[in-house]
């Protein structure tokens, strides 16, 4: 699963290790053909060699036992010459041998299938120094390197087999019988066996490939189905169906954006059910969640294309209307509210119950220019529509104003107490942020107004955990890299509801900046040094220091020394030393110093400065 902004539909990751292996297993099978083609051709011309140089050896002693006793290679007689070259002939006859010569030690032919030959001295190569030297000598090589130069061929001779067979008394080399065999029919035989381990090896390459391909196909498509169903899980709300909270609020962030760089239509409806609670309470939470899933199936038969549906409260759903389902919207949820009126629920043998809606409705950009303007508002009208008891439908005024910074504040309030819901460590952690944060700026000697900034930054940095999938934000080991990557998003959502709203860029800089590493080495934008804005520096310091000292599901919390320790290792890597010394100085000697656990002022419970001062 992955993604590069929350809000965007997320995607399932191609199986590439799969694509990878049944690559590799192809190049092996590829690799292993090739090299058994090699083994088996080098194999079987090794063997057919030393077959014909067997044979040849055998003929040479029929030769010496019937031609050469007695024969004196230093005074030969004629009719021994002659004797010879009949005995060459017919070895020539015979068909395979291109060519015989018997030579003395020093190159002198004595005797040759071509007369022309006889009495001159032939040159010595390396073969036929080897077998004056006593070892027999074999090779395969173009006629014309041979040692055949000047040698009458038949024309179909291109390339031959030579030996060189010595013939010795004692130690002594007295004669050396050259033969040159063509060397056509056996490379054809050997060309010939190579193209027929080719083929039957590629042949079971095939079938494996294609066994190998539909098992890989196989596995894939079941990792793919399993893929979408956990991402479907993640943003699907288990009970109706809908996208769940983080997910419509997603949603909603990407339609803003995207609004603001392309102008276009975009309205929200919130939708609540009248007395929840009591219902909740009365008859239990089963018959809640009946009545919950009776709306959201209303929804659903009434949805018009281009509104999309998530359930955004434990009792509400939010709609998000773009292009030309802008126009409808109002009418749609006036026709909901109107088939739930015709609706009653019956509990137990009990009175039957009426189930009805209220509804609010805003629109982009004329009741807010922000996810968290338009939230605030369509929740303020849903007040006026339940109030007198709900049932009704009431669209924002068009003189609706956006707020001033600090009611832009308690929305974000109202999103942590929803984080409160979802994470508990979230809301806790925020607010140890911003009590941390506010201390160090305390001690650098900043002014009223920017300490109040870090005191909201700190309570907002991580806003946009509100987006994480329940099963990665509280999941109880380490993540993955796909799952780290959906985590790295949260300030990626949380600078797209705190974004365009009055007064709030240094906020907004702490939101989005806050895991840059003065090394330059963090996310999103792999700013370094002071290229990060100062609060979100502050905000790094402030968290880290909160992280290590709180109980997490795949962790204890560290105590306060071994954290602080640990700060000291991360300063001028990931924290700037100004302000790690600043931290780690004040939260030994200052008398006020925030502790975990415990709010500014109170005594701590977990340890106490070693170093205070008056």
């Amino acid at each position: 699963m992955t993604g590069t902004v929350f809000g965007s539909e997320a995607r399932v990751r191609r199986p590439a290790v799969l694509i990878v292996v049944f690559g590799v297993l192809l190049v092996l099978v590829g690799v292993t053909a090739t090299a058994q083609a090699v083994m088996v051709s080098t194999y079987a011309s090794t063997s057919t060699v030393a077959s014909i140089v067997d044979g040849d050896v055998g003929t040479i002693r029929s030769l010496v036992a019937d031609r050469l006793d007695g024969f004196d290679p230093a005074n030969p007689d004629a009719t021994s010459l002659t004797d010879l070259d009949a005995a060459l002939a017919a070895l020539l006859a015979k068909g395979g041998l291109a060519h015989v010569e018997l030579r003395s030690p020093d190159g002198t032919v004595l005797a040759a299938s071509d007369p022309s030959l006889v009495g001159r001295t032939r040159p010595a190569d390396a073969g036929f120094a080897a077998a004056v030297a006593g070892e027999p000598w074999v090779g395969i090589d173009d006629a014309a390197r041979a040692g055949l130069a000047g040698v009458s061929l038949p024309p179909a001779v291109t390339s031959v087999i030579t030996e060189h067979l010595p013939l010795r008394q004692g130690a002594t080399t007295r004669l050396v019988v050259s033969l040159w065999r063509d060397a056509a029919p056996m490379l054809a035989r050997l060309d010939d066996l190579r193209r027929d381990v080719v083929l039957v090896t590629l042949t079971a390459a095939i079938v494996a490939g294609g066994v190998l391909f539909a098992v890989f196909r196989s596995a894939q498509r079941r990792i793919s189905r399993q893929t979408e169903a956990l991402v479907s899980a993640n943003r699907l709300d288990a009970l109706t169906g809908t996208l769940n909270h983080g997910a419509i609020v997603a949603h909603l962030a990407r339609e803003v954006e995207q609004a603001l760089t392309v102008p276009a239509p975009l309205e929200v409806a919130l939708l609540d059910i009248d007395n929840f609670r009591s219902l909740n309470d009365t008859h239990d939470h089963r018959a809640g969640d009946d009545v919950l899933l009776l709306v959201a199936d209303t929804i659903r038969e009434h949805l018009p294309d281009g509104v999309t549906l998530g359930r955004y409260g434990p009792d509400e759903f939010l709609l998000v209307a773009t292009g030309p389902a802008v126009a409808v919207l109002e009418a749609t949820v006036e026709r909901v509210t109107h088939a739930l009126r015709g609706v009653a629920v019956e509990f137990d043998g009990g009175e039957r119950l009426p189930v009805t809606v209220s509804g609010a409705l805003c629109r982009f950009p004329d009741h807010g220019h922000s996810v968290t303007d338009l939230l605030a508002t369509v929740a303020s009208t849903l007040q006026e529509a339940k109030a007198g008891g709900g049932d009704r439908v009431v669209v924002a005024d068009d003189e609706v104003q956006e707020g001033p910074a600090l009611n832009s504040f308690d929305v974000f309030q109202g999103l942590i107490l929803a984080i409160d819901g979802k994470d508990r460590y979230t809301k806790r952690h925020s607010e140890d942020v911003a009590r941390y944060g506010e201390f160090l700026g305390r001690r650098l000697g900043l002014d009223d107004d920017t300490l109040r900034t870090l005191r909201v930054a700190g309570l907002l940095h991580d806003v946009g955990k509100i987006g994480i999938p329940d099963a990665v934000l509280r999941k109880a080991g380490r993540l993955t890299a796909d799952e780290f990557e959906v985590v790295k998003q949260h300030v990626v959502l949380g600078d797209l509801i705190v974004r365009d709203l009055p007064d709030l860029d240094a906020v907004r800089a702490g939101v989005r900046h806050h895991h840059e590493r003065w090394d330059g080495a963090g996310y999103l934008h792999g700013l370094a040094g002071e290229e990060i804005p100062e609060i979100a520096r502050i905000l790094a310091v402030a968290d880290a220091f909160s992280a290590m000292t709180t109980t997490r599901p795949y962790r204890k919390a560290l105590d306060v020394r071994e954290a602080l320790l640990r700060m000291t290792d991360a300063a001028d890597t990931q924290l700037e030393s100004r302000l790690v010394e600043a931290f780690i100085r004040g939260i030994e000697t200052a008398p006020d110093a925030p502790l975990p656990g415990n709010d500014v002022g109170k005594s701590p419970a977990l340890w106490t400065p070693g170093r205070q001062v008056a």
